[in-house]
């Protein structure tokens, strides 16, 4: 018999409670009510409280027959004072010791409560869903508390504390080395390392003994206009869930797909048009399809000249910037394709040189020169390349070292 049950009570837990319940017992409740999660209700703190008092005098086994015999009173009349609820806090759970500690890295003393790991995804966006902008709709498995036996991992009263370990979750073990007897620790191999056992017939059927169960979740993903590659976007406690520590975190990474017409550089975009001779001389009109579906008409003012690779600019009609109502610019580069038909007709050759300008004039060879008349023949494949390995030898320096050669070396390093 107990004289009273106030500390039992406060854990929820009965007066013959084992030190295995009382451990899972102050776990829930402590993360529950943690001043750090509960910033802003003063009876959760001082539930906080209640709980590390209760736990500190029950899971020492003087204080607890102290307290069961004659109970607070005698307690306090016997000396004991206690450490601070905090303190304990941070010893229960930053020590290193039992399942918990060795699930979440024992041996760091990190305030506050321990919480389970980020799931991390790659998410591919078209060109198209940035400059629009969209919700996109994935699917993710992650774990869950069992809700058919709450995270306990069986029955009511199933789970003890592994007799292997006492409930620290490791085990030091001896071995020898010739003269030398070596001591290390290793994790148990009676529980896995959890501190606790269940029987086999006493374990959960939904989720046998493991505590968890895989749940398929669908969230729905914010793409911004004008987001750039390599964005994040978190889910605060959508990740997994385990039983005394704080759901993770989802978080999605933006990956930009490759665009077959658009490149893209911040805010700005990027569009090779190919022309006609004439068009680049005379002027004319070419359209290009955007990344909403529009279609810009770009006109080619007759008379202005427009030399292959030049480039020109569209105000205005880039990427959205992220979160902001102004548009980068669109730079088009033009290639100019000259025609594939011979012009071998005098009167053609005659009409080309009554428009274009004149010839650059030569300088003559010696008049003591002399001369010989060759024309001009096609290369096949194999002389393009031979011809162009020839060009590729002609830009060495000095030294014999194609340009370039340095910098390969030291981006190499």
């Amino acid at each position: 018999m107990v004289r009273e049950t106030k500390f039992y009570d406060t854990l929820g837990v009965k007066p013959g409670a084992t030190d295995a319940e009382l451990k899972t017992a102050y776990k829930k409740g402590a993360l529950k009510h943690h001043p750090d999660k509960n910033a802003h209700n003063p009876e959760a703190a001082e539930k906080f409280k209640e709980l590390s008092k209760a736990y500190e005098v029950l899971s020492d086994s003087q204080k607890r027959q102290m307290y069961d015999q004659y109970g607070e009173e005698g307690l306090e009349q016997g000396g004991g004072g206690g450490m601070a609820a905090e303190d304990l806090f941070a010893q229960f759970f930053g020590g290193g010791g039992g399942a918990f500690g060795g699930m979440f890295g024992g041996g760091m003393r990190e305030q506050g409560p321990k919480k389970a790991r980020t799931i991390h995804h790659v998410h591919k966006v078209s060109l198209e869903d940035i400059y629009r902008g969209k919700t996109s709709k994935l699917a993710l498995q992650k774990s869950i508390i069992c809700p058919a036996c709450d995270g306990r991992g069986g029955k009511e009263g199933a789970v003890k504390t592994c007799t292997g370990c006492n409930g620290a979750g490791m085990k030091t073990m001896m071995r020898q080395m010739g003269p030398m007897i070596q001591r290390f620790q290793t994790v148990c191999p009676d529980c896995q390392g959890e501190g606790e056992m269940i029987r086999e017939k006493d374990r959960c059927k939904r989720c046998s003994g493991k505590k968890t169960v895989i749940e398929r979740k669908v969230l729905h993903v914010p793409v911004d206009k004008g987001v750039k590659n390599g964005h994040k976007i978190d889910f605060r406690g959508e990740g997994d869930q385990a039983p005394g520590v704080l759901a993770g975190d989802v978080q999605f990474e933006i990956e930009q797909k490759p665009h077959p017409r658009f490149q893209r550089k911040d805010d700005d975009l990027f569009f090779q048009a190919e022309i006609d001779l004439l068009t680049a001389l005379a002027g004319g009109t070419i359209y290009i399809e955007h990344l909403d579906e529009r279609w810009l008409t770009v006109g080619i003012i007759p008379g202005e000249v427009i030399s292959n690779g030049e480039i020109k600019m569209i105000r205005g009609q880039g990427m959205p910037s992220y979160r902001h109502h102004d548009f980068g610019n669109l730079y088009i580069q033009f290639d100019v394709k000259m025609p594939s038909s011979n012009f071998n007709s005098v009167e053609k050759i005659q009409m080309l040189e009554s428009i274009l300008p004149p010839r650059k004039e030569q300088a003559p060879p010696p008049g003591d020169a002399m001369l010989e008349d060759y024309m001009l023949e096609d290369v096949d494949a194999s002389g393009q390349r031979r011809a162009q390995g020839a060009v590729s030898l002609d830009d060495e320096d000095e030294d014999g070292v194609p340009p370039g050669a340095e910098r390969m070396q030291c981006a190499s390093q």
